[in-house]
């Protein structure tokens, strides 16, 4: 890491409070819970609401303005002039199971059993997506205030609650504040995103005649790879396990023959990135199909992708498809997908390939592809940023995560991932080292700095038009 001399030693004053206060934002299991009756005061759960609270309560013990807009989201004021927004969130995922450590207990330890990077890490829900960026970037602006830094842009600070499942947040922040037009999020990947692809959840529905199962259910979350599918099997087709060879790797069956439940685990990923997980519906499906042609059919559709939507690709990479949560009603099989589809291609290209399927399908949610001038001032700014930083080349991605740069008008993914960063997003036993965590604080430092020097011009935005 060739990091500036000023900086790291200034980021590196902070290390100990930034690594313990990470450890107690841990500690807010911040997934999507509303619970009854509390829905007005408390719209994502309490919890989510106390894990934004203390995150707004650290912030102001630092001297910074801040607001709670009603426990959707809040804000960190620093400076004054044109705005600009650092995006981060402070919901999570589901802990999900599969962890060794419990996953909102903030444990620090050196652990290398699975082989991984050594030295310290902080294991939980959350670590890296989004919960740690949020801190440092925090702390970063600290360290900008005490050193005497005067910005010469007013830094908004923003974190939601609901940025996994919905955006709810980020509407709301809309009716109640004012989004500023540019910025950047902690929460993809570097150098730096200048593209994010368009984000598609529908739900096909497949009617199952002589169904071989009287229940079954599949999965937590669209955007999640699905790493548990159950099924309560008939008489008759739970004899068809035995014998059977499961030809989906990386997931496992287990049966009961007193319940008849069929119970199948893979290995849960981020939605955008169904290659890294291993999907158990998709081998519940395949069992199903190999003596059941209705399930076969949703099988082929969904997994063997017989409609060529996974063909289809632009410079920004190919689509892709990841049918993840599953539930039956009245004999029909219902099936809520998760796509990712290149920046520069038009929605109408995935439903028509639909529509020929001749099935009855709902799109549950739709957001536009992201699409930013690779060469604008934004963007070759914070190539730049981490090119002194880290000493690397930088060269724009584009990536088929959804983040809240789309939020902007010009917005950009900045951070956390590293090219070493193992991928844990999403997955049990998420981490993050000490050595990117310092890595992070001397990037996000350098980041906020340059954005808010006088010299920064921004030269106009770019969009691909549709």
């Amino acid at each position: 890491m060739q990091g500036g001399d000023f900086m790291a030693h200034v980021m590196d004053k902070y290390f100990d409070e930034i690594v313990a206060s990470t450890v107690e934002i841990l500690k807010f299991d911040s997934s999507l819970k509303p619970a009854a009756g509390e829905k007005g005061e408390y719209p994502f759960g309490k919890e989510t609401a106390d894990c934004l609270q203390f995150f707004l309560d650290l912030a102001a013990s630092f001297g910074f303005e801040t607001h709670n807009y009603d426990n959707y989201i809040g804000e960190v004021i620093f400076g004054k002039g044109e705005e600009f927004a650092v995006l981060a969130h402070l919901d999570v995922v589901p802990a999900g199971s599969g962890w060794k450590y419990p996953p909102f207990g903030g444990v620090i330890n050196d652990d290398l059993s699975d082989g991984g990077v050594g030295g310290k890490k902080i294991w939980g829900r959350g670590t890296l997506d989004d919960k740690t960026p949020a801190i440092i970037c925090l702390y970063a602006l600290k360290a900008l205030k005490d050193s005497g830094f005067s910005p010469r842009r007013k830094i908004k600070l923003i974190v939601g609650c609901n940025e996994e499942c919905g955006w709810k947040c980020i509407e709301h922040y809309n009716k109640v504040a004012k989004m500023p037009e540019e910025g950047f999020t902690p929460d993809a990947d570097f150098p730096v995103i200048y593209a994010e692809k368009g984000i598609l959840h529908f739900t096909l529905s497949f009617p199952i005649e002589n169904s071989p199962f009287a229940a079954l259910q599949a999965g937590e979350r669209v955007n999640m790879v699905c790493d548990l599918a159950q099924a309560v099997l008939t008489k008759k087709a739970g004899a068809k396990l035995v014998g059977y060879e499961n030809k989906v790797s990386g997931t496992s069956f287990s049966y009961d023959n007193t319940t008849n439940i069929l119970r199948v685990h893979g290995k849960s990923a981020h939605g955008s990135t169904p290659d890294k997980g291993a999907n158990a519906l998709g081998s519940l499906l395949a069992f199903l199909g190999s003596f059941n042609k209705d399930c076969q059919k949703a099988y082929n559709v969904l997994f063997n992708d017989s409609l060529g939507l996974k063909t289809l690709n632009d410079e920004t990479g190919y689509l892709t498809l990841s049918p993840n949560v599953a539930s039956v009603s009245g004999g029909v099989l219902k099936i809520t997908s998760d796509v990712r589809f290149p920046a520069t291609m038009k929605l109408e290209e995935i439903t028509q390939k639909l529509d020929s399927l001749g099935l009855e399908y709902v799109i549950e949610s739709y957001k536009e592809p992201l699409y930013n001038n690779p060469n604008g001032a934004l963007i070759s700014t914070l190539c730049k940023v981490f090119e002194k930083t880290t000493g690397r080349s930088a060269s724009p991605l584009a990536i088929g995560g959804g983040t809240y740069a789309r939020a902007l008008k010009c917005g950009c993914g900045f951070g956390p991932y590293l090219a070493e960063t193992e991928d844990v997003i999403h997955q049990p036993n998420e981490y993050i080292t000490f050595e990117h965590i310092k890595q992070l604080g001397e990037i996000y430092f350098e980041a906020i700095k340059e954005i808010s020097k006088p010299k920064y011009i921004r030269i106009g935005w770019v969009k691909v038009k549709k």
